[in-house]
C-alpha cells in the first residue's frame, strides 16, 4: 500500500491517489472467499466446498472484490494520511480508479485541518462583575424556600389573588363544548397566569359553592388554531378556596428543610452557595468575553464540514440527554414544531463557536510551545477518578491519552489568555430616554437569576417524569419545553 501522489485542489482540501498492491489485495480476496464460500451454489460441489477459481469463473473474477476493498482501503487510507502528515476533517470522498488481480487504485478527496493563527490573545480586556451577596439576597432566598414549603389550607371566605381555587369547569364556543376545555378538581392559583387572560381575575371574590360564567377571548395566536381569537364561556363551579400558609423562619424550619440545626447556619450556607454561584457566573462571563475576542482575531479559512460535524455531536448529545429523561429526540422535535434541519440550524452558531475556540486554543498552545507531560495526564486521571468515584485503572480504559493531552494543552492556553487579561468594571448604563406617549415597558425578569440547590436531608431521588400531554384547555400559552442541559 502506498501514496502515489497528492495535490491541493482547493483551500484546506487535497486529493490523494492511493494504491493497494497485488499481494495485499489477493490476501483480502482469499479472506473474502473463505467468509462467503458457503453462500454460493456451484454445480458438482457441495455448498461451501467449491474452490475459489470455480466460483470466480461462474460469478465473475470480481465477485470477492467488494469485500476485499472494504477490508483494505481503510488501512491504506490511514497509512497515506500518516505518510502525507495531514489531519483530515469531515468525511472523505472515495472513488475506485483502477482494479484487477494486480491490486487496485483509488482516489480520496478530503478536507484537512486548517492552519490557524491568532493575531492577538494576550493583554485583552473584558468586563468582570465582582460577585457579592447582601443580607437582602439571603433573606430573599430564605423567603423563596419558605414559600416553597408552604401548605394549602382551606378557608371559608371569598377568594383573593394568591389563593388557590379548586374548580370544575367546562368551556363552550358558540354554545358548543370544545375538546380539551373540561376539567375537574383543578387547583388554580389566582394570579399565576396559568389560564388565558381574564379567566383568573373573574374568580376573585368567589367562595366555595359558587357557580359562575367566566367570559374570555382566546389569544391570537393560540396553540389550538380552532380556538384562536374566539370568545368563549366557561361554566365554573368553585369547590374549595385555599390559602398558602408558609412556615415560620426559625430553627425548626432550618431543621426541617436542611441538614442544619439553626437558621443562622442555614443562612450562612445560603450566603456561601450564592457567592460560589455568582463567582462561577462572573468567571464564566469573563472567560466567554475573552473567547469572543480571541476568535475574532482568528486568521485562516475553516472548512464548513467541521461545523457540520460539530452539529452532529451536539445533536447526538442532545438526544442522549433527552433519552435520560425518558423522551425520544424525534418526539421532542415534534412537540416543539421543528424538523431536524430547523434544529440543526439553531445549533449552528454554538457549533461554530466551539470549533473556532478549539482551533484558536490549539494555535495558541502551539505558538506558546505548551506541552503536556505524562505526569500532567496522570494528575488529570486521578482528578477524574475522584470526580466520578471510579478506580484510576477504570478511567484509563475510557481515556484516549492523545485527546487528553490536547484538551489539557487547550486548557493551559485558555489559562494563559485569562491570566494575561485585564478585568474591567462594567460600563455604567445610560438611563433610558423617557417617552411621553409610549406605554411603559414591562419589567424584564432578571437574567441569570440563580437558584442554588436546596440543602435537604438525604432522600430518595425521584424518577424522571415524562412531560404531560398538553390540553386544549384555557391555558394562556403552551409551556416552553425544558432543554436537556
Amino acid at each position: 500500500m502506498s501514496l502515489k501522489k497528492m495535490e491541493t485542489i482547493e483551500v484546506n482540501r487535497v486529493e490523494m491517489e492511493i494504491s493497494v498492491d497485488a499481494e495485499t489485495f489477493q490476501k483480502a480476496c482469499q479472506l473474502a472467499y473463505k467468509k462467503n464460500v458457503g453462500k454460493f451454489n456451484v454445480p458438482g460441489f457441495r455448498k461451501g466446498k467449491a474452490p475459489r477459481k470455480y466460483i470466480e469463473n461462474l460469478y465473475g473474477t470480481g465477485v470477492f472484490y467488494e469485500d476485499a476493498i472494504d477490508n483494505t482501503y481503510g488501512e491504506a487510507y490511514e497509512a497515506a494520511l500518516a505518510e502525507a502528515k495531514i489531519v483530515p476533517v469531515g468525511r472523505p470522498e472515495m472513488n475506485i480508479t483502477d482494479i484487477g488481480d494486480e491490486g487496485y487504485t483509488f482516489s480520496v478527496k478530503v478536507y484537512t485541518k486548517p492552519e490557524i493563527t491568532v493575531k492577538a490573545y494576550k493583554g485583552l480586556k473584558a468586563e468582570y462583575v465582582e460577585p457579592s451577596v447582601s443580607d437582602a439576597d439571603v433573606a430573599d432566598e430564605l423567603e423563596r424556600r419558605r414559600q416553597h414549603n408552604a401548605t394549602l389550607v382551606p378557608v371559608e371566605r371569598e377568594a383573593k389573588e394568591g389563593d388557590t381555587a379548586v374548580i370544575d369547569y367546562e368551556g363552550f364556543c358558540d354554545g358548543v363544548a370544545f375538546e380539551g376545555g373540561k376539567g375537574e378538581n383543578h387547583e388554580l392559583k389566582l394570579g399565576s397566569g396559568q389560564f388565558i387572560p381574564g379567566f383568573e381575575e373573574q374568580l376573585v371574590g368567589k367562595k366555595a359553592g359558587d357557580a359562575c360564567d367566566v367570559n374570555v377571548t382566546f389569544p391570537e395566536p393560540y396553540h389550538s388554531a380552532e380556538l384562536a381569537g374566539k370568545p368563549a364561556v366557561f361554566k365554573v363551579t368553585v369547590k374549595e378556596v385555599k390559602e398558602s400558609v408558609a412556615p415560620e423562619l426559625d430553627d425548626e424550619f432550618a431543621k426541617d428543610i436542611s441538614e442544619f440545626e439553626t437558621l443562622a447556619e442555614l443562612s450562612e450556607s445560603i450566603r456561601t452557595r450564592l457567592l460560589d454561584y455568582r463567582t462561577r457566573t462572573a468567571t464564566e462571563g469573563f472567560e466567554s468575553a475573552l473567547v469572543d475576542q480571541v476568535i475574532e482575531n482568528i486568521e485562516g479559512e475553516i472548512p464548513a464540514c467541521m461545523y457540520d460535524d460539530e452539529v452532529d455531536k451536539i445533536c447526538q448529545d442532545y438526544a442522549y440527554r433527552l433519552q435520560a429523561q425518558g423522551l425520544k429526540f424525534e418526539d421532542y422535535l415534534s412537540m416543539t414544531g421543528m424538523d431536524i434541519d430547523a434544529f440543526r440550524k439553531t445549533m449552528l452558531p454554538q457549533a461554530e463557536k466551539r470549533v473556532k475556540t478549539t482551533l484558536a486554543m490549539e494555535a495558541i498552545a502551539k505558538a506558546e510551545n505548551i506541552e503536556i507531560s505524562d505526569a500532567d495526564c496522570e494528575e488529570e486521571i486521578k482528578k477524574l477518578a475522584e470526580e466520578y468515584k471510579m478506580a484510576e485503572e477504570e478511567v484509563r480504559k475510557y481515556v484516549d491519552l492523545e485527546v487528553l493531552k490536547n484538551d489539557l494543552a487547550n486548557k493551559k492556553a485558555m489559562d494563559l489568555v485569562k491570566d494575561s487579561a485585564e478585568k474591567t468594571a462594567p460600563a455604567a448604563k445610560k438611563p433610558a430616554a423617557k417617552k411621553s406617549t409610549a406605554k411603559k415597558a414591562a419589567p424584564k425578569a432578571e437574567e441569570g437569576a440563580e437558584a442554588p440547590a436546596e440543602e435537604k436531608k438525604p432522600a430518595k431521588k425521584p424518577a424522571a417524569k415524562k412531560p404531560a400531554a398538553k390540553k386544549a384547555e384555557p391555558k394562556a400559552e403552551e409551556k416552553a419545553e425544558e432543554k436537556a442541559e
